[in-house]
């Protein structure tokens, strides 16, 4: 058995681990802890992110926004760029329009781009929507694509740059604090010290924090599902928008040359390695049968992953109330990608004892929006 000492022991290497432990690696030693044999192996590496500055509530709207920036720009350890152009379209369904017009409202609050389009304008954008079935849209053109893979291995080649370790298929067996250090137990008896964990374990934070006698944040992993189709001959994927049922039954995503789709289902589960329901994926393609000219039928894929969500769905970021040294750093939802830069240096500022970045106070978030025991 060895031990070794750190400032910080990050547990978690999806999105939230890497970029918190890359901005914390800026002034401390950092080891990052990943259960699995390789990092991003649940809801990061399951993601098909979009960057959208309508998606989430105003916290995370507004951590989006202040995100752009580094996603557009990033830093030379990131493989550019992360961002691909990729037009969003909400659609409402007939009897639903005045619904859709409040969505456009408020929305457009913090995307001032976003614009209500007709139905005909919906169905040139998506020619594969009904015109029959659908009363008007809303479309963000300044949506994107989002390079997860560059962007999460872009924070692990900074973080590993700035002097941080990681270790792989290292779970964390138990959590001991003793004279104003943790000591963190791996289940292959090794151990790992220092003065602060940084829980950032996604959809098992609570588990995490259950092992360290902190507060846990009543967090909820919840199951996303998506499945691949071929696209018909006729279509052009590249140009076409993501579609957006306005009352949340499906989402369509293009994808090279076929289409990735979803019942934007959230299903509230145990932290496991999920795998798709047919009852979730029958129900989709029933509801995209109905508005859509796309027919589906055969799917050529399909995976799910798990987005963890606070009560209310902001993330959880700053020191626990009840336990020393234990920061919390998730409950990041479907919002972890395209917050992530806006999020780790907010976590990095707050884990110091700083104000919030300035261009995030801007933005009008707030510490105690973030705060764990909200």
């Amino acid at each position: 058995m060895t031990a070794t000492a750190f400032d910080v022991v990050v547990i978690g290497g999806g999105i939230a681990g890497v970029s918190i432990g890359y901005e914390l690696a800026d002034d401390r030693t950092v080891c990052l802890l990943e259960q699995e044999t390789t990092l991003a192996f649940h809801t990061t590496g399951r993601s098909a992110a979009l960057y959208l500055e309508t998606f989430g509530n105003a916290t995370v709207r507004s951590l989006t926004t202040v995100s752009r920036a580094f996603l557009t720009d990033p830093p030379d350890t990131f493989d550019g760029p992360l961002l691909s152009p990729r037009p969003y379209l909400v659609f409402a369904r007939n009897g639903r329009e005045d619904a859709l017009a409040e969505f456009c409202r408020e929305v457009r609050q913090q995307a001032p781009a976003v614009e209500q389009v007709s139905a005909d304008e919906a169905v040139d954008l998506a020619p594969y929507l009904r015109r029959d079935a659908i009363g008007a849209g809303v479309l963000d053109p300044d949506a994107d694509d989002i390079d997860v893979h560059a962007l999460h291995q872009g924070y692990v080649r900074g973080l590993r740059r700035r002097g941080g370790q990681i270790r792989t298929n290292a779970p964390v067996t138990a959590l001991h604090r003793a004279g104003g250090g943790w000591t963190v137990t791996l289940d292959d008896g090794d151990t790992v010290t220092a003065p602060i964990v940084v829980d950032a374990a996604g959809a098992w934070a609570d588990h995490v924090a259950d092992l360290a006698g902190a507060t846990t944040a009543g967090l909820t992993p919840m199951i996303r599902t998506i499945f691949g189709v071929d696209a018909p001959a006729a279509l052009t994927t590249g140009a076409l928008p993501v579609v957006n049922d306005l009352d949340d039954t499906f989402y369509i995503k293009p994808e090279a040359n076929g289409l990735l789709c979803s019942p934007a289902d959230e299903t509230p589960s145990h932290p496991h390695d999920v795998k798709p329901d047919d009852l979730d994926i029958a129900r989709a393609i029933e509801s995209i049968n109905e508005v859509t000219d796309l027919n589906l039928r055969r799917i050529t894929s399909s995976w799910a992953g798990l987005r963890t969500f606070a009560p209310d769905r902001s993330p959880v970021v700053g020191f626990d109330p009840r336990v020393d040294g234990f920061f919390w750093f998730a409950g990041q939802g479907g919002y972890g990608i395209q917050m992530a830069d806006g999020l780790a240096r907010s976590g990095a500022a707050l884990f110091r004892g700083e104000s919030l970045p300035g261009d995030v106070v801007a933005g009008g978030v707030r510490a105690a929006a973030l705060t764990p025991g909200r």
